[in-house]
């Protein structure tokens, strides 16, 4: 095979993983979904850290798990758990490596690696949370309006609130269920929709819980604050959207510049190289 074809099937690669590149940027945006550790895996690690002696959980763990959604169920305790056998299974992972390096490099061969599975979990959880919010910013206005309307219905907010849970999907949404459905089974209705304040990490969850308060309280009219509120949502949202597309443009364009470029040299040095080895 010449040297002309390698580099054209080179260039020929380059070209496809920009565009693979450039479609996954369009297609998937901000909420690009990721695997996910398996919860066998979580399981086993979780073993492992509370064989080991876990150490207490810090004191807003609680709350940055009811932030992320309380991902695969796990409390505060077990979490501390997956941290610590993470934590020292990446040390006896490390530890043949680190033996194998000299001087100080092996030693942060072994240190760093223990240290990085303790504080991933942590980072995911931070993660998850502002994934979390951010869909959830999202979705609030539709279910602001769909809740402005059912009190206009003249529904009573703890059944308009699960009316329009039921009608539509997503976190938020949810969320508002688990309120309806906590207030059914006898909860205090104030208490309950003051639980969505930990749970809902989004912008304008506040202002949505001090609505429905003072209309508890004081008998205020929540239909006309809610559209008001959804309104405001609403303009916050293409904000971020405006603001997601301005990101975009840089992204495409180191795309461009570190694979479509230079398959195009790749092709026309292919297209040189042939042209003289025909002379």
């Amino acid at each position: 095979m010449s040297l002309a074809a390698l580099l054209a099937g080179a260039a020929g690669v380059c070209a496809a993983v920009a565009i693979v590149d450039l479609a996954a940027l369009v297609a998937a945006g901000p909420r690009r979904r990721r695997g996910r550790l398996p919860a066998a895996v979580v399981g086993v690690l979780a073993r492992v850290g509370r064989g080991a002696g876990a150490p207490a959980p810090p004191a807003d763990l609680v709350a940055r798990l009811a932030a992320a959604g309380s991902p695969l169920g796990l409390s505060a305790r077990e979490v501390m758990a997956v941290k610590a056998g993470g934590a020292l299974a990446a040390l006896a992972a490390a530890v043949p490596l680190g033996a194998a390096l000299p001087g100080r490099l092996g030693l942060v061969a072994i240190v760093a690696p223990p240290a990085g599975a303790f504080l991933a979990p942590d980072a995911l959880l931070s993660r998850r949370a502002r994934r979390r919010g951010a869909a959830m910013t999202a979705e609030l206005p539709d279910l602001l309006d769909g809740l402005a309307l059912a009190l206009r219905a003249g529904l009573p907010p703890a059944r308009a609130i699960g009316e329009v849970a039921r009608r539509h999907r997503g976190p938020l949404a949810r969320e508002w269920a688990v309120v309806a459905a906590e207030i059914e089974l006898g909860r205090p209705a104030h208490q309950a929709i003051a639980g969505l304040r930990a749970r809902c990490p989004a912008t304008g969850i506040d202002a949505l819980i001090g609505a429905l308060d003072r209309g508890a309280r004081l008998g205020a009219p929540l239909a006309d604050a809610l559209a008001a509120q959804a309104r405001e949502a609403r303009a916050l949202r293409a904000a971020r959207v405006r603001e997601h597309a301005a990101r975009a443009a840089p992204k495409i364009q180191l795309v461009v510049a570190l694979a479509l470029v230079p398959s195009v040299l790749l092709l026309v040095a292919a297209a040189t190289l042939g042209t003289l080895g025909a002379r």
